[in-house]
């Protein structure tokens, strides 16, 4: 979860609620949370690998399981777009920042082709790599604010911001907390996952809503709303602001590699949700196809990184986050159902949370801004369609 959208996610945020902004955020943990404890509750139900995937097609049935499945897809795909583009946004000047984001996309999928998997210990040094330079840009901030937190607030601080702003930033935000959603995907590969899966999503939630509260009222402090709204690279923009120009390499870097390890989590859990989705006839039966040399889905992940590509030339930040929410929030939303559906027997929490998990998502995907809505449902729409007329028909394997 703390990864480059702690870096990217709040420019668009403050576009729409302004000053409200911490209100959104208060917003998108409270669902989060709802969400990640129905999310714990499936996966001690479920210790297997595809998430809600999974969840929908075993308590709801294969089309709840289809719909979830495939939001994922769309909306980590758009989620990846938006790494790469935040990776650009924080290396390189604005006229190179599409061919970059492309260039890092292909570079990183050349890499996952020769079955270059990314470790835990590397995580964790990614992780701490983050962390620090998080820290940094929040010390450097309020060293060099000054007297410029006291000015910086404009005419946004001012301005009538209603609960459609406040809840499409909630939207917004709730990007930035999606990837508890991985934690649930790897039942097969933990230890007691009923006890472990379940403890890991809630414990890491609360860290990183802390963290993301900490870092907008920093933004908010010496940025102000407008500003803050119309920036690229928020923390970078915070800490130049400042007198201690030496900390604004670190929060680049910080960023950098924030960008580049979600990316490279991103783009072949795509692939593997979509390889899963093809071997059961959700997906065309080519893309389940395992390169027998290397055991990667080769057709998988080079379809998944030409849409990224894609998407990173011809869409922005903001649109690409919307769009990403939107597949999450639906993602969820069919997790929030299945949960809800629970029997007592297998109940941690209680049926309040599924159904405020519920309608938070539903509400929140209705507030997002309307071009990115409409492209998710559109999309989500195709794909019903396509399954509707081609049926299910499982795909061939080349497994060992």
């Amino acid at each position: 979860m703390i990864g480059a959208g702690v870096f990217a996610v709040f420019a668009p945020a403050a576009a729409a609620a302004g000053s409200w902004l911490l209100l959104g955020l208060a917003v998108a943990a409270l669902v989060a949370t709802a969400n990640a404890t129905s999310t714990a509750q499936l996966a001690a139900t479920y210790p297997t690998s595809g998430g809600t995937y999974v969840y929908g097609r075993e308590q709801l049935g294969p089309w709840w399981g289809f719909v979830a499945g495939w939001s994922f897809v769309i909306g980590k795909t758009a989620s990846a777009a938006a790494m790469a583009t935040t990776f650009a946004a924080y290396t390189v000047p604005e006229a190179w920042q599409r061919p970059v984001a492309a260039a890092a996309v292909a570079a990183l999928t050349a890499l996952g082709l020769r079955g270059i998997t990314r470790t835990a210990a590397l995580a964790r040094v990614l992780l701490v790599v983050v962390l620090l330079a998080l820290a940094v840009a929040l010390v450097a901030a309020h060293l060099g604010a000054g007297g410029t937190a006291a000015g910086a607030p404009t005419d946004a601080a001012d301005r009538a911001v209603g609960p459609l702003g406040v809840l499409q930033s909630a939207g917004l935000i709730f990007f930035a907390f999606a990837g508890y959603a991985r934690i649930a995907t790897l039942g097969e590969e933990v230890r007691d996952p009923g006890r472990t899966i379940p403890r890991a999503i809630v414990t890491t939630l609360v860290a990183a809503a802390v963290l993301y509260t900490a870092v907008a009222l920093t933004l908010l402090a010496v940025l102000g709303p407008d500003p803050l709204a119309a920036s690229r690279a928020p923390l970078a923009d915070a800490v130049a602001a400042g007198s201690w120009d030496a900390a604004v390499p670190v929060v680049g870097i910080g960023a950098a590699v924030a960008s580049l390890g979600a990316l490279l989590a991103l783009l072949p859990g795509v692939a593997r949700t979509t390889l899963a989705m093809a071997r059961e006839g959700d997906l065309p039966g080519g893309l389940a196809v395992v390169e027998p040399v290397r055991q990667v889905p080769r057709r998988a992940e080079l379809t998944a990184a030409a849409v990224v590509v894609g998407a990173v030339l011809v869409t922005d930040l903001r649109g690409l986050i919307g769009f990403s929410s939107t597949g999450v929030l639906l993602y969820y939303a069919v997790a929030n159902l299945a949960a809800l559906t629970q029997g007592r027997d297998r109940r941690r929490y209680p049926r309040a949370l599924q159904v405020v998990g519920l309608t938070g998502c539903l509400v929140l995907v209705a507030t997002l801004p309307p071009a990115s809505v409409l492209a998710g449902l559109g999309v989500v729409a195709v794909g019903v369609a396509v399954r509707l007329l081609r049926g299910r028909r499982p795909g061939p394997t080349l497994v060992p």
